[in-house]
């Protein structure tokens, strides 16, 4: 049985983070003359010695982006079903020790949600929960999947991580992707950012791709949430992960994501932190990387962040996004799990984009590039 924790136990976090670090002018340049990149060249481009060729990376970046997605990006909502949760997270707003009124959407309520978003022209959609097995466990999840499967292209959910089995389950009833972040790769912070509840077991998520993988999912996303610890090692590992995964699930599709601790009730303060310029850098390295790999963008990020980032890598993007469950329409006022940065509208983001020279693909284009 394959894992990736064996390859994950082959490495040390501070050797990792030591060996980016020394990554000279010339290992940056010799990185960007190559046709195909391996993860020594991702380290010199994710290292401070990158930091003089970023425009150099942006452009190429661009035109991978260019030649292997077109002009076009793909939009997405996410739909927030419940916030409840059995965990204990320091940079969650969701996280079980803070006293929120908590909701669970009904059917009503979902379909209430999804009309809304069926309005505004959306074909994916992505679900999310907080992680509560008895509030939110496998049959209500099969359940509001089988509610709007004929609604959407396909149907993404981010909740707790879930055994093989029940993977299978959902897939057989529409499920087509799974976002999965390890958040933190570093064992040690990891436990103490997660000090009670399952997702403190830190092996069950870091298996959870390989579950995934074997359970025949067709698209996983990973990634780490940038801010917890430093943003180049955990970066480094996130592509140490994608790299296993698509050699070993071959058959599988892989995105990223790439999300910045952002405000929320009780706030935890970065430990490291991730500049624009950082995660632009970031961006285009993984597209240095690898030209297949999709890159999401949500609404985290601010606008004149996200206006400029578009043509750089990026091939899928949220907007209008609400945290909080029924946030669209049900109950606009409860409680987000972040704050959002890009408030604009839909049809805003769309302009936005068409002033950028892209086209929204509300459609599912990764069938086109079989």
């Amino acid at each position: 049985m394959s894992h990736f924790k064996t390859v994950f136990e082959g490495y040390d976090w501070d050797e990792t983070l030591a060996s980016i670090y020394a990554k000279t002018t010339q290992d940056v340049q010799n990185a960007l003359q190559k046709n195909q990149r391996n993860l020594e060249d991702f380290k010199a481009l994710i290292s401070p010695a990158a930091t003089p060729f970023l425009e150099d990376m942006a452009r190429l970046s661009s035109s991978i982006t260019k030649k292997r997605f077109g002009n076009t990006i793909q939009m997405y909502a996410p739909m927030y079903l419940s916030n409840e949760c059995q965990n204990i997270c320091t940079y969650c707003g969701f996280s079980m020790t803070n006293k929120i009124p908590r909701r669970t959407l009904t059917d009503a309520e979902i379909l209430k949600e999804v009309a809304y978003l069926k309005s505004k022209g959306y074909n994916h959609i992505l679900l999310v929960t907080g992680e509560a097995n008895r509030t939110v466990g496998v049959s209500y999840l099969k359940n509001a999947i089988q509610l709007i499967r004929n609604q959407f292209a396909n149907i993404t959910i981010e909740v707790q991580p879930l055994d093989q089995e029940e993977y299978e389950l959902l897939i057989e009833n529409g499920l087509y992707a799974v976002l999965v972040y390890q958040e933190t790769y570093h064992k040690a912070e990891y436990k103490k950012h997660h000090p009670k509840g399952k997702k403190s077991n830190f092996d069950y998520r870091l298996d959870t791709p390989d579950r995934l993988g074997k359970a025949g999912i067709h698209k996983i996303g990973l990634g780490s949430l940038y801010g917890l610890e430093d943003w180049r090692a955990d970066s480094f590992f996130t592509a140490l992960h994608l790299k296993y995964l698509q050699k070993t699930y071959w058959k599988t599709k892989y995105s990223l994501s790439f999300p910045r601790l952002r405000p929320f009730s009780g706030g935890l303060e970065p430990k490291v932190e991730m500049t624009d310029r950082d995660l632009v850098q970031l961006i285009c390295a993984f597209r240095l990387l690898d030209e297949d790999v999709e890159l999401s963008m949500s609404t985290r990020e601010s606008e004149i962040f996200r206006n400029h980032i578009v043509n750089l890598g990026i091939t899928s993007i949220s907007a209008e996004s609400k945290t909080n469950p029924g946030g669209y329409v049900v109950e606009q006022q409860s409680l987000e799990q972040f704050e959002i940065s890009d408030e604009r509208s839909t049809e805003v983001i769309t302009d936005m984009l068409k002033q950028n020279g892209l086209e929204v693909v509300w459609k599912d284009w990764e069938n086109n590039w079989q």
